[in-house]
Formats: structure tokens, C-alpha cells, sequence
């Protein structure tokens, strides 16, 4: 469903969208795919959040989150921007360490 979204702005590894009159939707590319089990408050962005889980080598279970919900009435464009740019400088910086010669 919100693949059919037309992205606002987009990077190398997010894109957001407006979902309604009400959210700016930001949504992290490299969890696509990535089956939603929960939707709840995250508290490093203060927003509600699209969680999904990933296990690592131990199996041990990680949620992690999928898309971010800003609402219009207390977050700006540029601001959920500006976190996004976040997002993109930390996946390249993590690229840059494991694939250097890309």
C-alpha cells in the first residue's frame, strides 16, 4: 500500500511521502519488505512508528523501525527532512566501512 505513494522527496535509502492531510510519512528503503509487527511510539524520533523485526547470527530478535508518521500540525517538511539526511549519512557512512570500492 504504500509503495503506491508518490514520494515528496527522496534518497538513496528513504523516501517520504504525505499520507492524508495530516503525516509526512518517512519511510527507510532498506526495510522494505520487512513485515510490520507493531505500530507504537518511537521515542528516539517522539512519533508514532512502523516497527518490523530482524534477528541476528544468536537469534536474538531486533525491532526496528520501517516508516516514521510526523504529523503536519508539529513537524515541518525540512525538519523530517533534516532526519532523513541523518538516515542517509549513517547508511552510507555503514556502506563506506563494508563496501569501500562501490
Amino acid at each position: 500500500m504504500e509503495s503506491a505513494n508518490v514520494p515528496i522527496k527522496k534518497g538513496q535509502f528513504y523516501e517520504i511521502y504525505e499520507k492524508g492531510h495530516f503525516d509526512f510519512v518517512l519511510e527507510d528503503k532498506t526495510k522494505r519488505g520487512l513485515e510490520v509487527r507493531e505500530s507504537s511510539y518511537d521515542d528516539k524520533y517522539g512519533v508514532i512508528s512502523e516497527k518490523g523485526m530482524i534477528y541476528d547470527i544468536d537469534g536474538i530478535g531486533h525491532r526496528i523501525g520501517i516508516r516514521w508518521y510526523f504529523p503536519k500540525s508539529n513537524y515541518s517538511l525540512q525538519h523530517v527532512l533534516e532526519l532523513a539526511e541523518e538516515l542517509e549519512s549513517k547508511y552510507r557512512a555503514i556502506r563506506e566501512l563494508t563496501c569501500p570500492d562501490d
